[in-house]
């Protein structure tokens, strides 16, 4: 099992999700998902549009607050029955969310800061760290991601795989131990995508856990440690990656590849 540097080996399991369920307007979107995550992996997300993916991730980020379900992520659980959300849930999901790092396909920079300025921002405004601390932390981060010369630009002069880039750097200055990706890549052409994609497999080699929803099946064979199947708000099918590709066990899941790979 391949751990992070300087972050806890407090156990395999880093997160669990049970039973997650959610309904839009009367319509199921979640059928009771469940899934265990070993410290260190990388699992791909994948299925149709409209499926669930995106909201299953959301609802591990508490973003989306579950119908039903629980979430546990290092010591911190979130249990959702169905009641009103309230300030003790959201206290929560508050401590829940400082282990994660939450990548979306927008971006989500601050147009008005620098590079820099953005990845320094968390650690000191949420975690009271000092100004020079969060800026030596930036500055390594954005070597680790490869954007060390553009650091002192705006969010608006960089291409859409730089944009992506520092929105992971940002992320990852909250030293995470889950880091979950909403489509990072869907936005970009294939070059671009393949730098944000590089940095990902780099954070997969240092023993990041990440959570991929993608389209990219190419990355999810290549890179993924365990590709999840979902379609109709359940996870049809689990596994590794070579062999899903190669011999799915579940129909639905060898319609769905043969559509997207003929």
């Amino acid at each position: 099992m391949r751990f992070l540097k300087g972050y806890p080996e407090l156990t395999d399991l880093v997160l669990q999700a049970s039973a997650i369920a959610k309904s839009f307007d009367g319509n199921e979107t979640l059928r009771g998902l469940s899934l265990d995550v070993e410290r260190g992996e990388l699992i791909s997300i994948i299925g149709p549009s409209g499926c669930g993916k995106s909201t299953f991730l959301r609802c591990l980020n508490f973003l989306e607050h579950p119908d039903a379900g629980t979430v546990r992520i290092e010591d911190v659980t979130l249990t959702c029955t169905g009641k009103y959300w309230t300030r003790a849930n959201e206290a929560q999901a508050h401590r829940l969310r400082a282990h994660v790092g939450m990548v979306f396909q927008a971006f989500n920079l601050f147009p008005h800061r620098t590079v820099i300025d953005n990845v320094m921002m968390a650690p000191m405004h949420v975690k009271g760290i000092s100004r020079d601390e969060a800026q030596a932390t930036a500055c390594g981060l954005l070597e680790k991601v490869g954007l060390s010369g553009v650091k002192s630009r705006y969010p608006d002069s960089l291409s859409g795989g730089q944009k992506q880039r520092a929105a992971i750097a940002r992320a990852l200055a909250m030293k995470p131990s889950v880091m979950l990706y909403d489509e990072p890549t869907s936005a970009l052409d294939p070059e671009l995508s393949e730098e944000v994609l590089s940095v990902m497999r780099d954070l997969d080699d240092d023993g990041m856990t990440q959570l991929v929803v993608t389209h990219d099946m190419r990355f999810a064979r290549a890179a993924s440690d365990r590709v999840l199947y979902v379609e109709g708000g359940e996870i049809v099918e689990s596994g590794d990656p070579d062999l899903m590709f190669a011999n799915p066990k579940e129909g639905r899941t060898r319609r769905f590849l043969r559509t997207l790979l003929s």
